[in-house]
């Protein structure tokens, strides 16, 4: 998954779960995490569907919690909505996970990735043009500037939902975000065949992209 969401898992056991998978992987992990939004999948699962308020409380309350187990505190933890005992985390993570904070509201999810997260994740509309991505590109430099921190250290992504061709095109249709400081694409695969579209993306789109 690219983002979880904070209903899916405790923030303890979600840190754990990171952790874990960034040994095994030898260092490779990161961790995406949004306030979450799909109620439907929450309802079906049997889980919480809190309002978009307390979701977003308790994103920074992962955040923080996430933090302090990586780091060197493994004191208790004290919010509003999370108490920890212990924020004990061990084997830690080989080094660095970065934290990928997804979401494009203004007000609380940008500031949240300019306190916390090393790199956001926006939405990219196909067909709209990249004002709307540049649009919340400044929103999030002014929340860096506002809580003192190097804008230049946080990563931009995107998420493109929509469709990838193979005939050079997409070059030429991501070279704006590229202008705009944008450092790396998702896509996803919107045929059944998936084998088949990442072959495509390695033979056709990586390379050219990467260029950009």
């Amino acid at each position: 998954m690219l983002v979880t969401g904070v209903p899916y898992r405790h923030p303890g056991l979600l840190a754990k779960i990171v952790a874990t998978l960034d040994v095994l992987s030898g260092g490779r992990a990161a961790l995406g995490i949004g306030a979450g939004w799909y109620e439907r999948e929450q309802r079906g699962l049997g889980l919480p569907v809190w309002p978009a308020g307390e979701r977003l409380a308790r994103l920074e309350e992962t955040l923080q919690i996430v933090a302090q187990m990586f780091g060197d505190d493994d004191g208790p933890y004290e919010g509003r909505y999370y108490q920890l005992a212990e924020t004990l985390c061990s084997p830690k993570p080989l080094g660095p996970v970065p934290v990928m904070v997804g979401g494009g509201g203004e007000r609380k999810t940008l500031r949240l990735v300019a306190t916390y997260g090393d790199a956001c994740n926006l939405f990219a509309q196909p067909g709209h043009g990249t004002e709307g991505v540049a649009h919340k590109l400044d929103v999030l430099h002014a929340h860096c500037d506002d809580v003192g921190r190097p804008y230049e250290e946080i990563r931009k992504t995107i998420l493109w939902n929509g469709p990838v061709p193979f005939d050079g095109s997409f070059t030429d249709t991501l070279a704006p975000y590229a202008e705009l400081g944008v450092d790396e694409v998702f896509v996803m695969p919107m045929e059944a065949d998936v084998v088949a579209f990442a072959r495509g993306l390695v033979d056709h789109v990586v390379e050219p992209a990467a260029a950009l």
